[in-house]
């Protein structure tokens, strides 16, 4: 209830397959910073960190096997210095900026069993907030006096029930729902970095939640956000929490992309319906018509919620316990690495095309064993002639 489902009816947040997880392990300053070396170097995104850490079974085996995949893989690779990330994370040291890996422990659970977790994340404040349970309230920057109003409602009954906040710190409806909720529990998901406030007049809003929340960017410190950065930045604010509330929004509004992008996640979306004549409601009120569920009130949201709750005690100090992501198995020792040949590879383009499909699907086409398959997709994703999709699809880059 409250997922979009796609045009098929089925429910894409349930029927996605689980990538494999990440083991996980507190790290020392070398591990962190040959995560870091391979998360900054060229080409390497969400899905090939993870394959990399899989494939060798840690950061600085993979680190020391780039090269040679590089070399394979017909293409040059800019690999991130040593230096170049040391000074990032001296950096981050002094702007108070926390750095966390997809294998550390403290990494938010939810966003870790995506499919595409941001690999590293930068955590300022509170970061024992990113482990208890969260509803997401966004909408418009230029909203109206009753979606602030609701707004205000809506965080302050969150945060009644034991709910933490989540928002994106831009003016309107994040502004309002960050400041109803920092005696509760907010967290700010912000495009530059952790360091940097955007927009100017949230200064204040950003210190305080700097002290008395938590701000999450996965950018390095010091970055200034561009256009292209804030829905890189909605896919963490719905990845963290349970489900996200959209209050107004406007047809061509970011918030609509928070929501989609909540629904490919497996997220709930609700939307507060508005006025028909109110441009500021067109895109809530699409939303409800696409099978977002219409709320008006914040028990509608937390009821909703109930399937996901472990305890649901009636009347206790603590409010409403939300369960967490499923504890991850224990790692398996990563299989010896697979070197495709030439054949190998040849084959696994032969069965790609622009059409994204899934690796059983190559490996039924080819007839070459998954590892072989995933060592031939870790070579062509170093060499830029891989796509990935939502639900651990994969095409040919034209």
């Amino acid at each position: 209830m409250g997922r979009n489902p796609d045009r098929d009816g089925t429910d894409q947040g349930r029927l996605r397959t689980t990538p494999a997880p990440l083991p996980q392990a507190a790290l020392d300053h070398a591990q962190r910073l040959a995560c870091l070396r391979l998360i900054r170097s060229e080409n390497i995104g969400p899905v090939t960190f993870r394959e990399l850490i899989n494939h060798y079974g840690g950061a600085t085996a993979a680190l020391q096997a780039l090269p040679t995949l590089v070399k394979r893989s017909g293409r040059s690779l800019r690999i991130c210095s040593a230096d170049r990330a040391e000074a990032e994370l001296a950096a981050a040291h002094k702007a108070g900026l926390t750095p966390l890996v997809t294998i550390e422990p403290g990494y938010p659970p939810l966003l870790a069993h995506l499919d595409q977790p941001p690999p590293l994340l930068y955590v300022r404040g509170r970061s024992d907030l990113l482990h208890r349970p969260a509803v997401a309230i966004v909408g418009s920057r230029d909203a109206s006096a009753a979606g602030l109003s609701l707004t205000r409602t809506f965080a302050s009954g969150f945060g009644a029930a034991g709910l933490i906040i989540v928002s994106g710190l831009a003016r309107g409806i994040d502004t309002v729902a960050h400041e109803a909720s920092l005696t509760t529990g907010t967290i700010a998901v912000v495009a530059g970095g952790g360091d940097v406030v955007y927009p100017p007049e949230n200064e204040r809003l950003m210190r305080a939640i700097a002290a008395e929340g938590c701000i999450v960017s996965e950018m390095p410190p010091g970055f200034q956000p561009r256009s292209q950065d804030f829905p890189r930045r909605n896919r963490i604010i719905s990845g963290i929490s349970h489900g996200v509330v959209v209050v107004e929004a406007a047809r061509r509004s970011g918030s609509l992309i928070t929501a989609r992008l909540a629904g490919e996640q497996g997220r709930d979306v609700f939307a507060i319906p508005g006025h028909p004549l109110d441009p500021r409601a067109e895109g809530t009120n699409h939303l409800i018509k696409q099978g977002a569920m219409l709320v008006t009130d914040p028990g509608d949201v937390i009821e909703a919620l109930r399937p996901q709750v472990s305890q649901w005690p009636s009347a206790a100090p603590g409010g409403y316990l939300i369960a967490e992501a499923p504890q991850r198995a224990p790692a398996s020792p990563p299989p010896k690495p697979v070197e495709p040949t030439g054949a190998d590879a040849a084959a696994v383009i032969a069965a790609l095309g622009p059409a994204p499909v899934s690796l059983d699907a190559l490996v039924r086409a080819t007839g070459i064993p998954v590892p072989t398959v995933q060592s031939v997709l870790l070579e062509l994703a170093l060499a830029d002639r891989i796509e990935r999709h939502a639900g651990q699809l994969v095409s040919l880059k034209s």
